[in-house]
């Protein structure tokens, strides 16, 4: 192998790996933004729960006239 075969195939190895680090580091970034949407969405499932289990006709006699 000749000295510019060598450097361009040590080049190439080194971004691979910048590439696979970078893939890595999206793949976690993913992973949390998953996790906090479905904290999200089981507090909005909580708040719904707590809707629906008021009573019946809450909130029917208030008097908003100004």
């Amino acid at each position: 192998m000749d000295v510019a075969s060598l450097a361009a195939s040590l080049v190439a190895a080194r971004m691979g790996q910048v590439q696979t680090s970078a893939a890595a580091h999206m793949l976690r970034m993913n992973a949390e933004n998953a996790a906090s949407i479905v904290k999200v969405i089981e507090a909005a499932q909580q708040n719904i729960d707590k809707l629906a289990s008021a009573g019946e006709g809450l909130g029917a006699n208030v008097d908003i006239s100004v």
